[in-house]
């Protein structure tokens, strides 16, 4: 499965610290597994638990097949449903 960033999720990852950083990419490289979620108000956006981080993330469909994973967020539990 390819993992592609959007640019707001790319800003929110480089701005953490080394190690919340390497705990958020482990969980990243192993989705579709780990603590997900569907979120209710938004069918088509999961997340991704990770410690207190919440990782938001859609798939991007071709034809029937989930082949892309796009993360569109990375925040602290308290901030990552708010839009």
């Amino acid at each position: 499965m390819k993992i592609v960033f959007s640019n707001r999720a790319e800003k929110e990852l480089k701005d953490l610290d080394k190690s919340i950083k390497q705990r958020i990419k482990y969980g990243i490289c192993n989705l579709p597994s780990g603590d997900v979620k569907r979120l209710q108000a938004k069918q088509e956006i999961y997340r991704l638990r990770v410690g207190r981080w919440r990782i938001n993330f859609s798939y991007v469909t071709t034809q029937t097949k989930n082949d892309t994973i796009l993360i569109e967020k990375i925040a602290p539990r308290g901030q990552a449903y708010k839009e």
